[in-house]
């Protein structure tokens, strides 16, 4: 039966540790600043939004939440976008997404200061992280990369089957993968016989958002298994894996909840001091 790998608990923990960072910059008169634009009513985005926003308050971060109409015009936000790039007191930005179809969400992110972020979206960060020069990492897969050495999981040498192709998941964690000196395979909506290429990964990241999409016939024994998936089924929050049988075969797996879900807002706070230690000096 596979070890969980607990990602509530290690975010916990380094959440402990970036609490006192935001403390010692505060002692200098430095106060981490990020904010959030978030558009429309889409259900899980506002949950997304306040969850960033308590965990920032016990990081001891001030979090603003711009929260606009469903039928916000581009212009509109990229006038706020540019408003808070020029304004010295913000460190970070980003925009909650999926936004509205009114919206090129790809217009707004390159619009961000890369210097600001967070989110590690714009075209300048994500050619910086496929370049291996990158300073800061879309939080989901950095999550990912540091749960597993955590837990002392060896990437170099792995084979790595990344199921989704995202620009905020599936990519960045195939990226940072190769650079663990992995040898990584991205599978997709038009990949055919999945379940043969994953049965030969020793680790297997899910990032679909399809409920049980990953069953245990496509594991093979002693595998590592990542669930990125967060599927609402018959009001209960379950991930891509079919969790309760893939345990069976797995050396270690995530959970959902409690898996990477913890570390992705803990990498955003972890992304918000980085840049503001950065942008006063303090690299």
């Amino acid at each position: 039966m596979g070890k969980i790998l607990d990602g509530k608990a290690f975010a916990n923990e380094l959440g402990q540790n970036l609490k006192e960072k935001v403390k010692k910059l505060k002692e200098e008169g430095i106060t981490p600043h990020f904010c959030v634009i978030n558009i429309g009513d889409d259900p899980a985005s506002k949950i997304y939004v306040r969850t960033k926003k308590r965990r920032a308050e016990k990081m001891g971060i001030i979090q603003d939440i711009y929260q606009m109409p469903a039928d916000t015009k581009q212009e509109e936000v990229l006038a706020l976008i540019d408003k808070l790039n020029a304004d010295p007191e913000i460190n970070g930005l980003m925009v909650q997404l999926p936004a509205p179809e009114q919206i090129d969400a790809d217009a707004l992110l390159k619009r961000i200061d890369p210097n600001k972020d967070v989110d590690a979206l714009t075209p300048a960060n994500i050619g910086q992280l496929w370049m291996e020069n990158h300073f800061v990492e879309p939080a989901t897969a950095e999550g990912i990369i540091a749960l597993l050495k955590h837990y002392q999981i060896t990437l170099a040498g792995k084979r790595v089957v990344v199921i989704g192709r995202s620009n905020i998941v599936g990519k960045p964690v195939a990226a940072l993968m190769l650079e663990e000196n992995a040898t990584v395979t991205v599978c997709h909506l038009y990949t055919k016989n999945l379940a043969e290429i994953t049965r030969q990964a020793d680790i297997v990241v899910s990032a679909t958002g399809q409920a049980f999409l990953v069953n245990a016939d496509m594991v093979k024994d002693g595998a590592v298994v990542v669930d990125v998936g967060m599927n609402h089924v018959n009001g209960k929050l379950v991930g891509d894996v079919d969790f309760d049988n893939v345990k069976e075969k797995a050396s270690y797996i995530t959970p959902v909840p409690g898996g990477v879900g913890p570390l992705t807002v803990q990498f955003l706070m972890e992304a918000v001091v980085k840049l503001t230690r950065r942008q006063n000096g303090r690299e």
